[in-house]
């Protein structure tokens, strides 16, 4: 199954933390927190206001950080993956 976002739409998927500090300690799932950097999957056209559509600023394959918590999880086909507005991405990384 494909996602294919509407408006100012952007699926990512979120990169995976390292579960151990640098000192060596294993982290439990409640120490962790919520990751931030996502990976990019599909974004929508861009929103429609009036007769011009918004400029979407990221791409496909993009590193992006996103606001904590922010977005809509979904699940498809065993891959966990956020819908979230172009406004809760906060950075592109490079």
């Amino acid at each position: 199954m494909k996602i294919l976002p509407l408006q100012d739409r952007v699926v990512v998927k979120m990169v995976e933390m390292e579960e151990t500090t640098k000192s060596g300690i294993i982290l439990t799932g409640s120490a962790k927190e919520m990751p931030q950097i996502a990976e990019v999957v599909a974004v929508g056209p861009g929103a429609d206001s009036g007769e011009k559509k918004s400029k979407m600023y990221v791409k496909v394959g993009d590193k992006v950080i996103t606001s904590k918590y922010s977005g809509t999880e979904v699940k498809v086909d065993g891959e966990e993956l956020i819908i979230v507005k172009q406004a809760d991405i906060l950075a592109v990384v490079e």
